[in-house]
């Protein structure tokens, strides 16, 4: 070899290690005594991620003519409510009549002072009870279904150990959730780079989640037992949306979903019923045109609002 060449051929293995060494450098982070907030963090949503609450512009929200107001958006939290009025109207109970307003998230409309006076988190969804004498703000989309199931007698069993199992698996899942979304999601899908720790633990914590649901699913037919309930309406949008591979760039693929039988036959089974479809139709303004309904003010808005019928493709 000639020495010009082992010289370069020097230059450029060295080179490469230093990147490598720097990119393995680059995994590490020590943090600092004080932290400070870097607006500039990266990620899917950075733009509106802030370390403060509270209102940056006023605006008022609107108000619709039914005794529920429904500000949210069809994401797995969004879908619980929206599926809790759809399945309370399916029984026929007429009085549970809503509105469901749009938030785009993306353009920070959770921080409006309209928005941040029902629900301080800034959060969807939020709901604004009408029905009664004075306005009553309900927000924590947990919080929203046991309200709705106390009011109506639906859904929740009124006293013993039925009821206190459904609180279980609700509880269970506000508590997981986190570590689905906020966790897992974020690093597989959302987080700028891609890291093997992060990816892994959370992978990890998930498939031992989908576990624990499957174990349940192989003596119940439902979350809680024999009956449907809101434990159903709060885990599936989740669960069972990610089994069916239609969350975090089909993660189902990933984390091996079809292994889990009896999840894959209890997701099947919610998926299918009439007013989990229309649920996830509600607030949604992503995916196949026939299935957005971008605002939802009525029962004959799935058949005359959907995207497909109001901007139909070509126009």
């Amino acid at each position: 070899m000639k020495l010009k060449d082992a010289g370069a051929s020097y230059i450029a293995v060295t080179t490469h290690a230093t990147a490598k060494d720097a990119a393995m450098t680059d995994q590490t982070y020590t943090p600092p005594k004080v932290w400070t907030w870097e607006k500039e963090s990266g990620g899917q949503f950075a733009n509106i991620n802030r370390p403060i609450a509270g209102a940056t512009h006023e605006k008022d929200l609107p108000v619709g003519k039914h005794p529920f107001q429904l500000y949210s958006l069809a994401t797995p939290n969004g879908v619980k409510v929206t599926v809790m009025f759809e399945e309370l109207l399916e029984r026929g109970v007429s009085d549970a009549e809503y509105d469901a307003w749009l938030i785009s998230i993306q353009d920070g409309e959770q921080f409006s002072s309209g928005f941040v006076d029902v629900n301080p988190n800034s959060k969807i969804p939020a709901l604004l009870d009408r029905s009664g004498s004075e306005p009553v703000r309900v927000f924590e989309s947990g919080a929203i279904l046991v309200h709705l199931a106390e009011k109506f007698g639906a859904f929740l069993s009124a006293a013993g150990k039925a009821r206190t199992e459904v609180f279980n698996w609700l509880f269970w899942q506000m508590g997981s959730a986190p570590f689905l979304g906020g966790g897992f999601g974020h690093f597989y899908a959302y987080a700028p780079e891609k890291y093997e720790y992060p990816i892994n633990r959370y992978a990890m914590e998930v498939k031992r989640q989908l576990d624990v649901l499957d174990r349940q699913l192989a003596d119940n037919q439902f979350i809680a037992g024999d009956d449907y309930s809101i434990a159903d309406m709060a885990i599936w949008p989740w669960y069972g949306v990610l089994a069916q591979g239609k969350i975090y760039n089909d993660a189902s693929t990933f984390l091996s979903t079809h292994e889990y039988k009896n999840l894959q036959r209890w997701t099947d089974e919610i998926a299918a019923r009439p007013a989990v479809r229309r649920g996830r139709m509600v607030n949604r303004r992503w995916g196949d045109a026939h299935e957005q309904l971008h605002e939802r003010h009525g029962a004959s808005d799935f058949e005359l609002r959907t995207q497909a019928k109001l901007a139909p493709e070509g126009e």
